[in-house]
């Protein structure tokens, strides 16, 4: 979500040479938190099945329950249901192909971030 936000507000600001590099920033940023969370998940993927952590309570019980900050942390320590792969593409999780495109992300942003040219050639390409 933080990608899609900072990307619709510089769409939306179509921002000059220091805003396009504040903006890489931005994006470099929130992708490399995707990207992390990302691989999380496929760490906990590849673990064998004896070494999963326990389960915990659904997302929706501990929204209704728990601090915000609370969930997040139980969110991101993971459960056993976590390390479930339920669809694959081309051989690839959710978080594999998440972690694919989080890539290509931060690779964008690092290039907005250090972009030397005028703003015009950077959106003509």
């Amino acid at each position: 979500m933080g990608v899609g936000l900072v990307s619709l507000v510089a769409a939306l600001h179509g921002p000059g040479q220091l805003g396009l590099r504040v903006y890489g920033l931005l994006l470099t940023a929130t992708a490399g938190a995707g990207l992390g969370m990302a691989g999380r998940q496929l760490w906990l993927q590849s673990l064998p099945a004896d070494q999963v952590p326990a389960c915990g309570p659904s997302v929706e019980y501990m929204l209704e329950v728990l601090p915000m900050a609370e969930v997040l942390t139980t969110a991101l320590k993971g459960t056993g249901d976590c390390a479930t792969v339920v669809w694959r593409f081309l051989g690839l999780s959710i978080p594999g192909w998440s972690a694919v495109f989080f890539v290509v992300l931060v690779a964008l942003g690092l290039m907005m971030l250090f972009h030397r040219g005028r703003t015009k050639s950077w959106i003509a390409g």
